[in-house]
């Protein structure tokens, strides 16, 4: 890491006492101003990375390292997860709860984030205990209890102002992606179809399943599709099987992420807001 990189520290309510301990640590000369909570450190010592974001963890501070005067208007295309990123819901888990088996599908959904379980083979078990729901409960579920993630707006604001497209690609299902593509001017939705025969869901998904190798081709075939570098793309996610379309993008961000992905992406938000993403960049 060069001495060009930034270190933007982002919390609720940063105050100066933290980013004063941490632009210290970082090595830094000067200590910067708070705008907006977002404060960017800059001459900090990239040899003292890993002890400051492990302190600014432990502060409740998300502390990321930006190389250069990178803007965001430099981005062309930013790849989303939609369950428990753009979203605040795991939406299987809440259609589960329809048929009172939130606890057995929510203790799946949570295994399979965290890696312990293949995406594709968990995926269909839990569908196949959806099997004789009405369609009317994805209905209540996309009404009653998907919200977006705080932030959401603000970072699909910023991404209309620079023309940085925005793609919704999700292991969940297209009776949601299709939905908030229509509500919030989404530009593309890949997700997984559920059967549905005489208005009720029949335990299958149609189609090969959008899973994590899934979501690394389709981030590839968009972003060629669109002519940009790896550099113009960024993929935000919180689960295991996001792990790969993070590595294939310039800029991967953990968003309130399990362990296993916060350990291997190179940025991370933990405590903030997905307009934190666009904060990133000048």
């Amino acid at each position: 890491m060069s001495a060009s990189h930034t270190l933007v520290l982002q919390a609720p309510r940063l105050d100066v006492t933290r980013v004063t301990e941490l632009a210290i640590l970082a090595g830094a000369a000067n200590v910067p101003a708070i705008q907006h909570g977002v404060a960017r450190v800059t001459g900090c010592n990239p040899a003292r990375r890993e002890v400051v974001l492990e302190r600014a963890e432990a502060l409740g501070v998300d502390a990321n390292f930006v190389a250069g005067e990178r803007r965001f208007a430099d981005f062309g295309l930013l790849v989303s997860d939609m369950d428990s990123t753009l979203i605040t819901i795991e939406c299987i888990d809440e259609i589960a709860d329809m048929q009172g088996l939130k606890p057995q599908v929510a203790a799946i959904t949570e295994r399979s984030m965290r890696g312990e379980l293949d995406f594709s083979q968990s995926l269909r078990e839990r569908v196949a205990l959806l099997a004789g729901l009405p369609e009317t409960a994805l209905a209540q579920v996309y009404e009653q209890r998907l919200q977006l993630m705080p932030g959401a707006q603000t970072l699909l604001t910023a991404c209309r102002e620079h023309g940085v497209k925005f793609m919704l690609v999700s292991g969940g299902f297209t009776y949601f992606t299709e939905r908030l593509k229509t509500e919030l001017g989404l530009d593309y939705t890949y997700a997984n179809q559920l059967e549905i025969v005489d208005g009720k869901l029949t335990g299958r998904v149609l189609g090969d399943i959008v899973d994590g190798e899934a979501k690394r081709r389709l981030l590839i075939a968009k972003r060629e599709e669109l002519g940009l570098r790896p550099e113009q793309v960024i993929a935000v996610g919180d689960g295991a099987n996001d792990l790969a379309m993070l590595a294939e993008a310039g800029v991967g961000v953990a968003a309130h992420a399990k362990p296993v992905v916060r350990a291997q992406a190179a940025y991370r938000i933990n405590v903030s807001g997905l307009d934190a993403i666009r904060n990133l960049f000048l």
